[in-house]
């Protein structure tokens, strides 16, 4: 018995050689692809979300069954493997590998890994040869030892760098703001980065109104709840009854509303509304909004998309 076990096992070693060479030449072939298509195939840094997003606390979940397709990243060693967790280097890291696969196909299996979670999605703390292994024989579930950081934010499995980047912008402005405290109900989503300053400057310019003929200045939360109540929020629900935001699949009514205030100008000289474009007190922005017919606001990204289009084909034939 115990020879044949030897023979299982020496049999299994074997084999992973070829496993392992098949994994680090898909790896290859996926990152090429992703550099093709600018989809990012690298793990995430844990240190990096926990940063990016003002983590803090933790809590211990203890031992679990979690779904492989939701780890998405890796403490320290997010460079070695690809999202898939497909292995990119070899050497030392390749021995491990054979060994843990040999162990795994030959019934005698491994420990749990540790992982940390962020809202739906996994980092590993140790493990990640575990987890390629794993990976490779298609497993869905591996047992792991949780340690939760609680988080306002939703993370999903297919996260990029540049989404991460949004909600760093978004954690700063939550930081300074306190809004998701003030108003737990409220989800402020956008799809590019830099617009959440552009926010802040708005809480400023309304923490400045806010204070004109009176005493004492407002505080910051009297501003935020006063921006958020009687501007910006009355703004996005006209945009949502609109209906406009159809034309706009893969965008928040967030989205469409910064885009309005950043060109408030243009649109309304193109529209005649009133030549005077700079906003001096909410109301009149509330008035704008109200006046502007929102479709004819989609009318102009497809018009200008089009024309390019066109224009640059147009040059195509001058110059045949």
């Amino acid at each position: 018995m115990d020879l044949m076990n030897t023979d299982n096992k020496g049999l299994a070693y074997i084999r992973s050689e070829d496993q392992f060479d098949q994994a680090h030449r898909k790896a290859f072939v996926q990152d090429i692809i992703g550099r093709i298509s600018g989809h990012s195939l690298d793990l995430l840094s844990f240190e990096d979300v926990v940063t990016k997003l003002r983590l803090h606390h933790t809590v211990n979940l203890g031992l679990q069954d979690i779904p492989l397709a939701q780890i998405i990243g890796s403490c320290g060693r997010y460079t070695d493997f690809n999202r898939t967790f497909l292995p990119r280097r070899a050497g030392r890291d390749k021995e491990r590998w054979r060994q843990i696969y040999t162990l795994a196909t030959t019934g005698k299996g491994f420990p749990p890994i540790d992982v940390y979670k962020v809202d739906q999605v996994y980092f590993v703390k140790d493990g990640n040869h575990r987890v390629s292994v794993a990976q490779e024989l298609k497993w869905k579930t591996i047992q792991a030892y949780v340690t939760e950081l609680p988080t306002v934010f939703t993370l999903e499995a297919d996260i990029q760098p540049d989404q991460l980047l949004i909600k760093e912008e978004c954690a700063q402005f939550l930081e300074k703001t306190q809004l998701h405290k003030l108003r737990p109900e409220v989800d402020i989503v956008f799809t590019e980065p830099g617009r959440y300053s552009r926010l802040l400057k708005q809480i400023s310019v309304c923490r400045f109104l806010l204070g004109e003929g009176q005493q004492e200045n407002p505080t910051c939360e009297d501003a935020v709840i006063d921006w958020y109540d009687n501007l910006y929020a009355p703004m996005i629900e006209h945009i949502k009854k609109s209906g406009v935001m159809k034309s706009f699949p893969r965008r928040t009514s967030d989205d469409l509303l910064a885009w309005m205030v950043e060109h408030q100008k243009k649109l309304r000289i193109k529209h005649q509304l009133d030549e005077e474009y700079m906003i001096k007190h909410r109301d009149e922005f509330l008035a704008f909004v109200n006046q502007l017919t929102l479709w004819a606001v989609a009318k102009i990204e497809i018009e200008e998309k089009v024309k390019n289009l066109l224009g640059g084909r147009a040059h195509k034939y001058d110059q045949e």
